[in-house]
């Protein structure tokens, strides 16, 4: 069970790095209807540059968390639970934007995985 949790933990935490940090400007398929990067994801969404910036420092922030939880073990099940929370809003934005169930999948899948790290 704990190669389970190190795994959740890190496929959470730097899946999240890498969608912040590294491929924000990036096309991906799974943006919000025709957004090419994070920045045009939120603006299709109809979502304020302001919140853009606050979500992303939640998210870069909570993946911190998550790893610092390897050496703060009371640091990921609150780490767990803010992200699925957020991830929860990722998939309704998609749903708000009338997006293909494809292109909501990543935020379910995270979704599933913050909700096991947080009960196991």
């Amino acid at each position: 069970m704990d190669y389970l949790l190190i795994a959740l933990k890190l496929i959470v935490a730097l899946g999240i790095l890498n969608v912040w940090l590294l491929r924000r400007n990036k096309s991906t398929a799974y943006r919000g209807k025709d957004a090419r990067t994070l920045r045009e994801e939120f603006a299709v969404y109809g979502l304020p540059f302001p919140i853009f910036c606050l979500i992303g420092v939640l998210k870069v922030g909570l993946a911190l968390a998550l790893l610092a939880s390897f050496w703060i073990p009371s640091l990921a099940q609150p780490a767990a639970v803010g992200m699925g929370a957020l991830m929860l809003g990722a998939f309704v934005m998609h749903l708000k934007v009338k997006d293909p169930i494809s292109k909501a999948l990543p935020s379910l899948a995270v979704l599933a995985m913050c909700a096991a790290i947080a009960l196991l």
